[in-house]
């Protein structure tokens, strides 16, 4: 009987390792699995939300060449009209300092640039021939080209956004390089990079990484490709794929978690490449670590039972430690939250001023609908008020100068509300007439409400509500948007907008007669990046369900028999 006790605490002490490394093995694995799942999700996130600041950016310059279609210096200069090419030179040079493009240059129908932005430069584009370029063939062929390839002259690589002009005697290009985003990738950490549909790399953060292929491709296609970016051959693969989502660096550059967009209009995708040392293996050493003390406290309590006394000071004495290093981690942990928080509100102020850009790129259409008709009406009333004068007939030249003024007027309309839509809130919350809001989205989706049977209501004068004019409007954007998406396709699109008087607060609801939001989606409609359609980032009722709370207000998904209804909720003054 005296040999009990020494051999069964051999054995208590032995099952208490094995019931630790067993811990620290299943706290591993476990705080491997709940970190890769949070580093995913995190990755993916800012991978869509750099998409779509790159995809407003593009938007942006989209309107630069169709701008200058039926310029009149382009015209003249064209027309070959003395002195009117030096004009124009001029003119691009000021268009690419004010709005940041690369180069903006006009070919006329010899394939030969007559003027361009960079015309004082020892490197101008004037005179040179660019008949072998795709932007330019298809621009004259189909009236608007896109192509990413390298500069025959600078060497620098970019997207070339071209257009047809109004005559047809002539091509619009603007370059666009993407140096300013490809620094801000890099200062972000990671590698990102976007690919065409061949998955080719064209926009990097690593610029070693440049055009170097991302998966097998034939030696044809190979071929073609870099003939048409402009290059000799295209680079081989910079880093070796281990699985669909993640890739190894060489050079012991470690492992990077892989999240990619889908593709868009272009064909074009943004992957970004996180290290998953410090995201992962970090999480998973602190908690095999945490095991371990956790494994450690129970052989520490294992020998207190046995030795009681002698140790009770010590076990004290650890717990105090214990305490402290864990009220330690909660106000690392705290401190952390508060900024990740800040963070968040800071991406989704971005997020709310890329919609909005991105919306602008949308309406191009729209905008050179509503001025062309008064720029040519203008014109007319100009070229017939110099032969009034000769024939001395002032009083129709007052009758055609006062036309002239309200053709201006309708002009500015437009022009102001796109310039006051793509500024940022300023955050402020007054009374607003609900009519100018309703007004200004009108006006701002007017080309594609004319494709869709509109049903307005009839709101009363005076009728204000609380908030701000540019999120208010911003909101009902992307409520018409998302309606008419929905009607593509169908032979009787209809979308009414109703309007319902409370006491304290006023009612707005866009209805369409389009499929409806699927079940599966309805529980998670205002989720960030859910969305029904292909294209669709799901941002848009993330941003209006965000903005209406700001203000006070409520945005809502009504239940309807047919088609889609979503309800503004605003406060009366």
């Amino acid at each position: 009987m005296r040999m009990v006790g020494p051999v069964r605490w051999p054995l208590t002490a032995l099952t208490a390792m094995l019931l630790a490394a067993s811990a620290i093995l299943l706290a591993g694995l476990v705080a491997e699995r709940r970190a890769r799942e949070s580093f995913a999700a995190t990755v993916t996130a800012d991978a869509r939300l750099r998409q779509a600041l790159l995809s407003s950016e593009i938007a942006r310059f989209r309107l630069l060449p169709l701008a200058l279609t039926d310029d009149r210096d382009v015209i003249s200069a064209l027309a070959r009209a003395p002195g009117a090419r030096d004009l124009l030179d001029r003119k691009l040079q000021r268009l690419a300092g004010q709005t940041g493009a690369a180069t903006i240059y006009v070919i006329d129908e010899s394939g030969r640039a007559i003027a361009a932005s960079n015309w004082q430069t020892a490197t101008s584009f004037v005179g040179r021939d660019y008949r072998f370029r795709r932007y330019y063939t298809d621009a004259h062929a189909t009236g608007a080209g896109e192509q990413f390839a390298l500069g025959m002259v600078s060497r620098v690589p970019g997207l070339y956004l071209t257009r047809r002009t109004a005559t047809g005697q002539g091509v619009v290009v603007v370059k666009l390089e993407f140096d300013r985003i490809e620094r801000q990738w890099r200062s972000a950490g990671g590698i990102t990079y976007v690919t065409n549909a061949q998955g080719i790399i064209l926009v990097t953060s690593r610029r070693d990484w440049r055009f170097a292929t991302t998966r097998p491709i034939a030696p044809a296609v190979a071929k073609r490709v870099g003939t048409d970016i402009g290059i000799a051959a295209l680079l081989p693969t910079p880093f070796r794929p281990l699985d669909e989502t993640r890739i190894a660096m060489p050079a012991r550059g470690g492992t990077f978690l892989l999240a990619q967009t889908p593709p868009d209009a272009m064909g074009w995708r943004v992957v970004l490449g996180m290290p998953e040392q410090k995201a992962i293996g970090d999480p998973v050493r602190s908690a095999r670590i945490a095991a371990l003390l956790a494994s450690l406290a129970l052989v520490g309590l294992l020998v207190a039972v046995r030795e009681r006394r002698r140790r009770r000071a010590e076990q004290t004495a650890a717990l105090e430690l214990a305490v402290a290093e864990r009220t330690a981690d909660l106000t690392r942990e705290m401190r952390d939250r508060a900024s990740a928080e800040a963070k968040a509100a800071e991406l989704r102020d971005a997020l709310r001023q890329a919609n909005r850009l991105a919306t602008l790129g949308q309406i191009t259409a729209s905008v050179a609908h509503e001025t062309a008709q008064p720029v040519a009406a203008i014109r007319n009333y100009a070229t017939s008020g110099e032969k009034l004068l000769d024939r001395g007939d002032t009083e129709t030249v007052r009758e055609n100068l006062k036309a002239i003024a309200r053709l201006t007027e309708r002009i500015g309309r437009v022009t102001d509300e796109l310039r006051g839509f793509s500024r940022k809130g300023s955050g402020e919350i007054g009374p607003v007439p609900l009519a100018d809001i309703v007004e200004g989205a009108r006006l701002i989706l007017k080309d594609q409400l004319s494709r869709v049977l509109m049903i307005w209501p009839d709101i009363p004068p005076g009728l204000h509500v609380t908030g701000g004019r540019i999120r208010l409007e911003q909101v009902l954007v992307i409520l018409l948007q998302n309606a008419i998406e929905a009607l593509i396709g169908r032979t009787d699109p209809r979308v009414e907008v109703a309007l319902t008087l409370q006491p304290d607060a006023v009612r707005l609801s866009v209805t369409d007669n389009g499929p409806g939001v699927a079940a599966d989606v309805v529980a998670r409609i205002f989720t960030p990046f859910v969305t029904s359609r292909p294209t669709g980032l799901g941002l848009g009722l993330v941003i209006a369900q965000d903005i209406m709370a700001d203000l006070g207000g409520v945005l809502r998904l009504v239940p309807s028999e047919a088609g889609a209804c979503f309800e503004m909720e605003l406060r009366r003054p």
